[in-house]
Order: C-alpha cells, then structure tokens, then sequence
C-alpha cells in the first residue's frame, strides 16, 4: 500500500532507476524527503550496483590509516553542496571497526555525520564498507596511498564518487597532478574534480 500511494503522487521518477535494481516505491520515497539525510541513503543504496573492476593498492596499514584528513578534491554530491573546509576523521575502535567523523562548513552552519566502517577485503584492507545510516552501506576503496600516509585517494568501483585526502590541509601541485594522472589511467573523469576550499585553518 506504501508503493501504492507515493505512486500515486509522484509522475516522474529517476531516469535511470531502473538500472539500479532498487525498488521504485523506496527511490520516490526519498526523492519525496529531499533532505541531505535521505539524499546519502540513495549514495549508499545506488553504490551497492556497480562495476567492480576497480584496481585498490595492495596493502593498507589500517593504524596508520586512522586519524584526520583534510578532503583536497572530490566529485560534487549533494550532500556535500556548500561545504567549504570539510574533514574526515577516523578512529579504530575495540571491535576492530572503524568510528567515521565527516565534518564540514557551510554558510548557514557547521555539519557533522558520524558513521562507522568496516574492512571487507581483510587481505588488503583497502576495501570498505562505510555506513551512516543502517541498514544502508556504501563502498570505499583506498585506490592510492602515499607510502608515508600523507595523501590517498578513495573511489568507488562505479566511477562516480573520488575524494583526494590529504594529511594536511593544502597539497602542492606536483602532487595533486601526479594523483590527477593515476586515477584518470583508472577510468575516472578528472574533469568533474572541485578542489575543496580549505581556508578555515
């Protein structure tokens, strides 16, 4: 009855929803709340479809992982709309997952969303599973580490999500355009990075 009654007040359901093997009742749900909540619900669902041939580095040293980084350039998500200076910070908990901190700065106010992870390739702990909001869980994929731990690089195997993090809140050029250069042989369109704003510091 659910299904029934939000068709009923919805004409115009996301083109391409039926590529997503999601049911249609729950995606017209969200697109009815259209908050930044139930738009990270979609990132989550939509990121349990996709192309897995995505190449991640060979090891991850999952304690030296932990700790802040300073999000340098990522793909544009609505979730993410109007964040200036955002963060992540990462805590290894006592059952082995980790505690996830997304922080931001917006013009109307700071935001914060606390999550949890979990490694899900314990051969290589480069592959995650990050959840916000149960029971919906979204990929995260350690495509590029520095061997210091100083920057990295975490996509998603359907190409539509990358973050370039950095242990500081600036990274030079050299560098960035060294990443830029691996993740596009990787199949990512580099064109739709934005550089992150990172001037409250």
């Amino acid at each position: 009855m659910l299904c029934v009654s939000l068709l009923k007040r919805v004409t115009k359901p996301p083109s391409n929803w039926y590529n997503k093997q999601i049911p249609l009742c729950i995606v017209i749900y969200i697109m009815k709340k259209g908050s930044i909540l139930t738009t990270l619900i979609l990132f989550v669902m939509f990121s349990s479809c996709s192309n897995e041939q995505l190449e991640t580095v060979q090891h991850v040293d999952v304690k030296k992982y932990m700790g802040k980084w300073y999000e340098i350039a990522s793909f544009p998500q609505s979730f993410q709309k109007g964040c200036s200076c955002t963060v992540a910070e990462y805590e290894l908990m006592e059952n082995g997952k980790v505690k996830v901190t997304n922080s931001c700065t917006t013009p109307e106010k700071k935001k914060k969303s606390i999550g949890k992870a979990w490694v899900t390739d314990k051969k290589t702990n480069a592959k995650l599973k990050v959840q916000f909001f149960w029971p919906f869980s979204g990929k995260y994929w350690i495509i590029d580490l520095a061997e210091d731990y100083s920057y990295a690089v975490v996509g998603h195997p359907n190409r539509e999500y990358l973050w370039i993090l950095s242990r500081t809140p600036q990274m030079d050029n050299a560098t960035y355009e060294d990443i830029l250069k691996k993740v596009k042989q990787k199949g990512f369109d580099t064109s739709l990075l934005n550089k992150t704003v990172q001037n409250c510091w």
